[in-house]
């Protein structure tokens, strides 16, 4: 690749540090709670060797030459750059990159699936890795590719056969988009759930590998009973095999460290949960995965929250293997207060949005709500806030939780730069983006994730619709005419698009009930009373703002090469910014006068928001609501990748704008947890490079 072509791909100067602050939380727990709290901890980052494994072929052993430096020198880093000769420069950039790398588990970005290389140079990188035998056979490892691919394809993840890195499908080079999907179709017939595995392709077929302790699980154990088959149609004569024993050693430590955690359990419920943890991961079965969520979403209220396993799906291309995450935190009981009202009120918001009582559930299942402080979150990145499980049938039968993670919400970076708001509009901004955002995450993971009905023929011959007089859909008045077939999904149907199309529809439920000023309430802000130009109609026009600055930044993580979006999220809010945008210049409009677009700005009428915004929003969730209601993934597919189409004015005009613009990142410093007597306790690192760098080396069962 170019010069020019590699300096979006260059890792942030400096990295963007900041402290996940957890202490007056941690140490009101009592002993018993700090133990079960830390064994899940444990378990947790005992995982963090499968999400490397995960991103690319590089992370591996690039995290083990991270952690070989720093235990060569103790810590000495600036020993180290005596050593290999390097500048104050050279030091600040490796640290710097590293930090990056850990912050993402990997060295593809957790959010855009875009690779970032070092800024020292590959000379004196090899400088440094060559001060002792293991850091130097550490080198040889990812010397060959750690700075860019041999195609610019190699830049991003994505499916192998469109030139793109994914260790979905490791050893797999020439495994296909077809035969990806013929096995998983396969596999689904079979009813056998896909989030813990991988596929590789092998001379006689392909090989499903399975997560777990054990590399030969009994048939009473396991899922299936069989364990090969012959494919027909298009791939006839080609086996299908599961194998079991993916990533063992790791799932050993994590059932390991969880039976512990189950010693300290607060209740049978706590203990049911990770019992059924434990059998998961030793033995590869999903389905006492299924049945650890059954007893999670039955722990109301826990003084300490968790859940752990192979979760959200965004990163394999299919989108339908899950990585590797997990988290453990505690309860911020005057946050939750809010979040508890807004559940309270939710059956009577529903019939709020722009659809009938045909397209919604029978009953809204009330979930638990809770605003929590992360002591632990272990994966390639950390949200805002989680809507979990993902599957269909629990959510829909039994319920799901929402969280929303307090201390990830307001972490700060100093002195950050805020690109596209127009002066007259930063005081508003800066005041109220927080609260906005929080009121967003509520409404985004309890009312957009937690809405909606899946039409299906459940069983042969049973539907959970009236089949003889099918719903009228409210977008044409006629009777629907597809559904969700046996054994079918929202994954499986909507496949690559699920992930990013859920996120937007339930960014849209959030923008549209933003507008109800009785919502805004519940948070805190107003009196119920509609006044656009009050204190709640200050937290209701940040929130646009926030959502069409969002969609102009969402650009940075389009490629122009492969016309791929790399983040389901960011995929999401440019379409949001673009209806905002359909709503008609009196609304919103991307204002500017420099060629080059350095003062790019959005002009949102706040005054609109109400009589133009919240229709445009309305309009289109109906469209995603219905088509994903009833299977329709050809209307859905077509109407999403239209208004997400990069057109040239974004692609050649924006774009260069918001990579010239764009801000690090935040990655997080977590603290780590010490066995003491008869408890835990906390040891907390320093928001720096270094710091970050040591709280990994601390986590030695890694």
């Amino acid at each position: 690749m170019d010069a020019q072509s590699l300096k979006q791909y260059l890792a942030d100067s400096p990295p963007t540090i900041v402290p996940l602050q957890i202490k007056p939380h941690f140490e009101a727990l009592t002993d018993k709670e700090k133990l079960y709290a830390h064994w899940i901890s444990v378990a947790c980052f005992a995982g963090t060797r499968i999400v490397l494994r995960q991103v690319s072929p590089d992370s591996e052993p690039l995290y083990d030459l991270i952690i070989a430096l720093h235990k060569h020198a103790s810590g000495d880093w600036k020993a180290l750059q005596a050593t290999a000769g390097l500048s104050d420069d050279d030091l600040a950039a490796f640290l710097g990159y590293t930090a990056q790398f850990l912050g993402n588990l990997g060295n593809y970005k957790s959010f855009g699936d875009a690779k970032f290389i070092p800024r020292i140079s590959p000379e004196k990188f090899h400088a440094l890795a060559s001060v002792s035998p293991t850091t130097k056979e550490l080198w040889g490892k990812v010397q060959g590719r750690l700075y860019e691919g041999n195609t610019p394809g190699e830049m991003h993840l994505g499916y192998p056969d469109a030139g793109h890195v994914s260790t979905y499908y490791p050893d797999s080079g020439d495994i296909t988009k077809e035969e990806i999907a013929a096995v998983s179709d396969f596999l689904e017939a079979k009813k056998l759930l896909p989030e813990n595995t991988r596929l590789r392709k092998t001379g006689e077929g392909f090989e499903v590998l399975i997560a777990s302790a054990s590399k030969d699980p009994s048939a009473e154990e396991r899922d299936l009973k069989e364990t090969e088959w012959t494919l027909d149609g298009k791939l006839a004569g080609k086996k299908v095999t599961l194998a079991f024993g993916d990533h063992a050693v790791e799932m050993g430590k994590i059932a390991d460290a969880l039976k512990k955690a189950g010693e300290y359990a607060a209740n049978d419920t706590e203990r049911g949960m990770m019992k059924e943890y434990v059998k998961s991961f030793a033995s590869g079965s999903l389905e006492a995965y299924k049945e650890s969520q059954r007893y999670w979403i039955k722990d109301i209220g826990p003084a300490v929250e968790t859940d752990i396993g192979f979760v959200e799906t965004y990163r394999d291309p299919h989108g339908i293997r899950g990585e590797w995450e997990g988290f453990v935190a505690m309860v911020n009981k005057e946050r939750t207060a809010a979040f508890g009202k807004l559940v309270e009120t939710a059956p009577s918001l529903i019939p709020l949005l722009p659809w009938g009582k045909d397209f919604e559930k029978d009953k809204f299942l009330s979930p638990d709500f809770t605003s929590l402080e992360v002591l632990t979150f272990a994966g390639s990145g950390i949200p805002a806030g989680i809507n979990i499980p993902n599957y269909d049938d629990i959510r829909q039968n039994i319920g799901f939780k929402n969280v929303s993670l307090g201390n990830v919400l307001s972490a700060k970076s100093p002195n950050e730069s805020i690109p596209f708001i127009k002066a007259s509009d930063i005081d508003v901004y800066n005041r109220c983006r927080d609260p906005a955002f929080e009121v967003q995450v509520g409404l985004h993971e309890l009312l957009g994730h937690g809405c909606g009905k899946l039409l299906q023929e459940t069983s042969p011959g049973v539907f959970n619709f009236d089949k003889s007089s099918p719903p009228t859909s409210p977008l044409d008045g006629q009777p629907i005419n597809s559904w969700y077939k046996p054994g079918q999904t929202w994954g499986s149907v909507f496949g690559p698009i699920a992930a990013s199309y859920e996120e937007c529809r339930a960014e849209c439920v959030a923008m549209a009930l933003s507008c109800d000023f009785s919502i805004l309430k519940i948070f805190g802000f107003g009196d119920g009373t509609e006044d656009i130009d009050g204190p709640a109609g200050d937290i209701l026009y940040a929130a646009y703002l926030s959502m069409a600055r969002a969609g102009i930044a969402a650009l940075e993580f389009w490629d122009p090469k492969s016309a791929k979006w790399g983040q389901a999220h960011m995929q999401a809010r440019f379409s949001i910014l673009r209806t905002f945008l359909n709503a008609g210049v009196e609304f919103c409009e991307l204002e500017y006068t420099k060629d080059d677009l350095s003062d790019l700005t959005i002009r949102l009428e706040r005054s609109k928001i109400l009589s133009h915004g919240r229709p445009a929003v309305e309009r289109y969730l109906q469209q995603l609501h219905v088509y994903k209601a009833t299977a329709d993934v050809e209307r859905g597919t077509r109407l999403y990748e239209e208004i997400t189409g990069v057109e040239p004015f974004y692609r050649n005009k924006v774009r260069p704008a918001v990579l010239a613009a764009k801000t690090p990142r935040k990655v997080f410093v977590q603290a780590n947890t010490v066995v003491e007597g008869e408890g835990a306790t906390l040891k907390e690192y320093e928001s720096t490079a270094e710091g970050m760098i040591q709280s990994w080396v601390d986590r030695a069962y890694v």
